[in-house]
């Protein structure tokens, strides 16, 4: 024990981090879950569907942990996982099952771990699913100590005839924007090549934000599920907008010959895109390929479903149509 701390790992305190990621996931739990954390596999019982087809995804915070370490509020990023997680299956149409998650550190902190844990539960029990395993790493040599990497694995079922992929999208149908909480987990090594990370930079606080930066930079990824649940059976398709952006994310569901038009001026970009534009000196095609621009969810429908469908979504607007596509380009900007 004594040379295995020496060499930079210290099983005790492992041991007292994963007691805190257990004790918050069994407040996740339901009568679905036979064995969960502690045990070496989470079992999940689900029934229910007659042609089952489960979806997996498995995603990471990325940079944006280097916001949280610096500001000591490492909450926030496991709601973050979690979300993101839920949203890139929610685009088939899929309900989330269980989430695994995986923390690798420099250094175990049982107060860093204890407080990633509690945002991965809050966001678990928000979009009723079960934080059913997960694994710790202490690797001194590989991160810095201070350092810590998060990532998420996520399960979900849809009925096979119920699987949404974009294949009815057609020429004349309507896009619908879903605002997002600013950057939600991507553009952050952009983003700190910009402003930095220290804290008398992230706590600066800006009139147009309403908060400080680094309030700004931490907010977490909006999750979509509940809102869009209901309004499945409407839509076409669904494209969520992380790394690539706008333009590299919505052509994902789009079938040959589509492309779809955006009209900026029909939906209101952030003010901390803005910032960044102007004080990192980025091309607008840039932040278009980078950053959501303000939508972190597209989706479409077609015109009969459009009023309906934007009733019902808080904080919606319709930004664009499907149309031909007359170039290389899937997503024209105007």
């Amino acid at each position: 024990m004594d040379a295995y701390a020496a060499a930079g790992v210290n099983i005790d305190l492992a041991a007292k981090a994963k007691e805190f990621i257990k004790n918050h996931a069994k407040t996740t739990y339901g009568p679905e879950v036979l064995s969960g954390v502690g045990f070496f596999g989470g079992l999940f019982e689900f029934k229910g569907y007659k042609e089952p087809v489960l979806v997996s995804h498995v995603d990471g915070v990325g940079t944006k942990v280097l916001i949280a370490s610096a500001l000591d509020r490492n909450d926030t990023v496991g709601i973050d996982i979690v979300n993101h997680c839920v949203n890139d299956i929610l685009t088939t149409g899929a309900k989330p099952l269980f989430f695994l998650d995986y923390i690798g550190t420099g250094r175990m902190s049982p107060e860093k771990i204890e407080a990633i844990s509690r945002g991965l539960a809050s966001a678990c029990r928000e979009n009723g699913i079960a934080l059913i395993g997960g694994e710790t790493a202490e690797m001194p040599g590989l991160y810095n100590v201070s350092d810590y990497d998060l990532a998420g694995f996520i399960v979900g079922v849809v009925e096979k005839s119920r699987i949404i992929m974009g294949k009815d999208i057609a020429i004349g149908d309507t896009v619908i924007g879903l605002s997002s909480n600013g950057l939600h987990t991507n553009g952050y090594s952009l983003v700190r090549k910009i402003f930095g990370t220290e804290p008398s930079a992230l706590n600066r606080d800006y009139p147009e934000l309403g908060r400080t930066l680094g309030e700004e930079l931490l907010r977490p990824h909006r999750s979509y599920l509940k809102v869009l649940q209901p309004l499945l059976p409407l839509v076409k398709g669904m494209a969520h907008i992380t790394g690539g952006g706008l333009v590299g994310n919505i052509p994902r569901v789009l079938g040959d010959g589509l492309a779809v038009e955006l009209r900026t001026s029909l939906w209101k970009v952030p003010p901390i895109f803005q910032m960044i534009r102007k004080r990192g000196k980025v091309a607008l095609d840039e932040m278009y390929h980078v950053f959501n621009m303000g939508i972190g969810m597209v989706v479409i429908c077609a015109p009969k479903n459009v009023d309906k469908v934007v009733r019902a979504l808080p904080g919606a607007t319709i930004v664009g149509d499907v149309i031909q596509q007359s170039g290389p380009e899937r997503v024209i900007i105007d």
